[in-house]
């Protein structure tokens, strides 16, 4: 079975959300919740790379600890955004866990509570 590109499989989690969608925006797909994005896929210049929100503090934690996979995005860095590097051996788990934190602090709600039944 030929292995999912990044794009794909980063799509498929984001997309399996309550009432997420996909936009086109910057000539990147973002994903979003009621028009607000909480994830950017970006070509970047080393490769895929998605940009998501992190609780407060995540950001530090996670480009301290890893700091080849992760870094501070342009533009939104400053507000607790994480990006993440998507080449090389990617943990699809972490990814998912990032991708649903994100869409957490950015969906209202009623739709969070679908997320728990």
């Amino acid at each position: 079975m030929p292995r999912q590109r990044p794009l794909d499989r980063l799509r498929a989690l984001c997309l399996a959300l309550p009432e997420a969608t996909e936009k086109l925006a910057w000539g990147s797909p973002t994903f979003r919740v009621r028009d607000k994005i909480f994830v950017m896929f970006t070509g970047g210049d080393g490769g895929s790379e998605m940009w998501c929100k992190a609780s407060p503090g995540g950001q530090e934690v996670l480009v301290g600890s890893q700091p080849e996979r992760y870094y501070v995005p342009p533009y939104v860095g400053h507000r607790g955004w994480v990006g993440v590097r998507l080449g090389g051996r990617v943990d699809w788990n972490q990814v998912a866990d990032l991708v649903e934190e994100s869409y957490r602090l950015t969906a209202p709600k009623r739709l969070l509570a679908l997320l728990e039944s």
